[in-house]
């Protein structure tokens, strides 16, 4: 087990959200099932107070959690120190067998907190409310998804041994282990640049047309191939070293925390790319979310596509 002051700040932060979402999600079910917003009765009445309690107190949690997720990264990187054989948050994640299902854990509460603030804002914009049974509905879905990451993330941190000596990121994200990782970052370049920019070119061509189904598609391919691009390719450069492939390495001081811009661009960039196709925004909310979701997706592009390109430039060989 392991304690340090950034754990006890998350673990001080979980039992606030445990306590703050319990309370929302027994309200919430009495208005799932008893709402009914053609009734008059002083019970809907109190029901329909209730609900912008309960969006206050979700919205609360959600607020925090967002950027809680990137001090939790940086937390696996103050760990890193004090865990032998770790060189960088990979390590520690690597340290239990939760971390790796903990961190996809948290990427996919990631996206559906941000959808539930996008579904409650576009909600208490709409004089119907039209969305309001369905913003609680998915809350009772993330309600189980926030006990289970605090429930894991717990188990994480107890189990992580000082003691016990850990793979380095050199060793997890190695291309001569026989496993998926290593086959996906041991794959051609060729193949991998072409499904990149290919993505990329796809999401540019719906933009212009205008199609939000497909465009919501397109940008959830992009999230899965920018990442494993990143990893096998442009991260190499970004390191200047062709094995080094680690994800986490990128958050660090020597690379200039380039990592944190290029996840909170890839991050803006595929969400509001996603939630165009999920919620039926009016035009001028459309247009705002499609040109974002462009802005920060050709941000990410032109960030990874610089190191590579300047590499040649200043050697005048590719690695």
């Amino acid at each position: 087990m392991i304690l340090t002051p950034e754990i006890l700040t998350i673990y001080l932060l979980n039992f606030l959200f445990l306590i703050f979402s319990f309370i929302a999600f027994f309200e919430t079910i009495k208005i799932i099932r008893y709402y009914d917003k053609n009734s008059t009765s002083s019970f809907q009445y109190t029901l329909e107070k209730k609900s912008y309690l309960v969006a206050t107190i979700v919205k609360f949690i959600f607020y925090i959690k967002l950027p809680l997720f990137v001090f939790f990264i940086f937390t696996l990187d103050k760990i890193s120190v004090i865990l032998p054989g770790a060189m960088c948050g990979a390590g520690v994640v690597n340290a239990t067998e939760y971390g790796v299902y903990l961190i996809f854990l948290k990427l996919l509460n990631l996206y559906l907190f941000a959808y539930w603030l996008v579904l409650n804002s576009e909600d208490m914009n709409s004089q119907e409310q039209k969305y309001l049974k369905l913003k609680f509905k998915v809350f009772v879905g993330a309600f189980f998804l926030l006990l289970f990451e605090i429930f894991l993330e717990t188990l994480m941190f107890s189990s992580i041994d000082l003691k016990s000596l850990v793979d380095c990121c050199g060793a997890i994200f190695s291309t001569t282990d026989a496993t998926y990782l290593s086959k996906m970052i041991g794959a051609q370049p060729e193949i991998l640049l072409s499904l990149f920019y290919g993505s990329f070119l796809s999401i540019a061509f719906l933009y212009l047309i205008k199609n939000r189904y497909l465009y919501s598609i397109a940008n959830l391919f992009f999230i899965i191939i920018s990442l494993i691009t990143l990893i096998a390719f442009f991260g190499t450069y970004i390191y200047e070293l062709p094995t080094h492939h680690c994800p986490f390495c990128l958050l660090q001081k020597e690379y200039h925390y380039i990592g944190y811009f290029l996840y909170i661009f890839l991050f803006f960039g595929t969400f509001n790319g996603i939630v165009i196709g999920v919620i039926e925004f009016d035009t001028k909310e459309q247009r705002k979310r499609y040109n974002i979701s462009m802005l920060f997706n050709l941000l990410y592009t032109l960030c990874v596509s610089y190191y590579p390109i300047a590499f040649y430039v200043k050697n005048g060989v590719w690695l």
